[in-house]
């Protein structure tokens, strides 16, 4: 809980502060990668800090943390936190790590704000870090404890079984641990970092949903080739180089799109390669014969460009009580099927049952647009859950 001087001088600069709040980031990276390039190099995805899109999702988080200190003083913002504590734990982030962050961000703070900020305003602002940090740490050593992870170290080499392209900008892998020992559990819907070490040295981390069945002894992810300027560093490393036998660095399985426990009914939404998660949840809605109303829904440019498609299909087809919605931009080349449909998502004519729980994975426009109508068809903002393959935009743009 914030204190109530500090609440006061937060809600008095808490505009200031977020008008310049991407300057402050931009300026935060800038002085933490000059005083500690490994991060950057080993631990920062380089394609998002040179997009912006890490400095964004970072405005974003810290705004949001503290209007939510000021506005609601008796609460704590746990949905988000624990977001950000699972991308965390994905990548390996320690304790002594906060410190370095905190020494940089108050100071960018400093510089960009410049004498606005008195001592009484930077105690206020170091009061609302340390609240995040504190928050953050005590939920990331839970996750580590809950995957027998030490000092952190999230990372086991896994060997690839087979690779199948699942279309031409999609590769599919199986993995199995290298070390022979038993894969760790992991919940449908959850993700593991994969970290590639590149042509210049550098290891950089990337996150993939898991596609395969809970209880399987292998795991299963699939990589979609970023393309673009520039291309994906990791994508393409994976595209052009991994091949069976090949072994990659992967970590324990995060992440808190996960299906709940019950037969409650299910809307599972995506777009492009967010279909990944649903795959994992309708392999278990299946090996559980979940009897529940299931709805699947997916937009994608082509029958020819959906990652999985038939495995998206056939999984819907063996539940009791489930249906398929397929939109695509581009259907000229489609197999005929009473689930693809022309266009882009639109739920308008889809069956939505009350109490319905829903899942989204997929671009930002996607999602935002599917909770819109969801919204409308009656759904509860409590029980649309989403996925966002790198930083999270969402809380920028909110």
């Amino acid at each position: 809980m914030l204190s109530e001087q500090s609440a006061a001088v937060v809600r008095a600069t808490l505009p200031a502060v977020g008008a310049a709040i991407e300057d402050i980031t931009g300026r935060f990276y800038e002085r933490m990668f000059a005083a500690h390039p490994e991060l950057l190099r080993d631990l920062f995805n380089r394609g998002n800090q040179a997009a912006g899109v890490q400095r964004q999702a970072l405005a974003g988080s810290i705004a949001t943390f503290a209007t939510y200190l000021v506005d609601r003083p008796d609460e704590r913002p746990d949905v988000m936190l624990h977001r950000i504590a699972h991308k965390h734990a994905s990548v390996g982030i320690r304790p002594d790590q906060y410190p370095i962050v905190h020494e940089h961000l108050l100071a960018a703070i400093a510089e960009i704000l410049g004498d606005a900020v008195t001592p009484e305003v930077a105690r206020a602002w170091d009061e609302v870090y340390w609240l995040m940090a504190n928050a953050l740490i005590v939920l990331e050593k839970r996750l580590y404890e809950e995957q027998g992870v030490v000092d952190a170290d999230v990372w086991r080499e896994w060997e690839v079984v087979t690779r199948t392209e699942a279309t031409p900008e999609v590769a599919a892998f199986v993995l199995r641990p290298a070390d022979g020992r038993p894969a760790p559990a992991f919940r449908p819907g959850q993700y593991v970092s994969v970290q590639v070490e590149l042509p210049d040295g550098a290891r950089q981390i990337r996150q993939y949903s898991l596609t395969g069945a809970p209880g399987a002894d292998t795991r299963s992810i699939a990589v979609k080739r970023v393309t673009g300027s520039p291309d994906g560093e990791v994508s393409s490393q994976l595209h052009a180089h991994v091949r069976e036998g090949a072994r990659l660095r992967v970590s324990a399985p995060y992440g808190d799109l996960v299906l709940p426990p019950g037969e409650a009914p299910l809307l599972l939404a995506s777009a492009g390669i967010g279909c990944t998660p649903m795959l994992a949840m309708l392999e278990q809605l299946v090996a559980t014969a979940h009897a529940g109303p299931v709805t699947v829904v997916h937009g994608d440019r082509s029958p020819a460009s959906h990652a999985l498609r038939t495995d998206h299909e056939a999984l819907t087809r063996k539940l009791s009580d489930a249906s398929a919605h397929f939109w695509y931009e581009d259907l000229a080349d489609g197999p005929a099927s009473e689930a693809y449909r022309g266009g882009r998502v639109d739920l308008v004519d889809v069956p939505v049952a009350p109490g319905t729980r829903a899942f989204l994975c997929g671009p930002l426009p996607f999602m935002r647009a599917v909770r819109a109508q969801l919204l409308e068809r009656g759904v509860a903002a409590a029980d649309i859950h989403y996925e966002v393959f790198g930083p999270d935009l969402w809380l920028a743009a909110a």
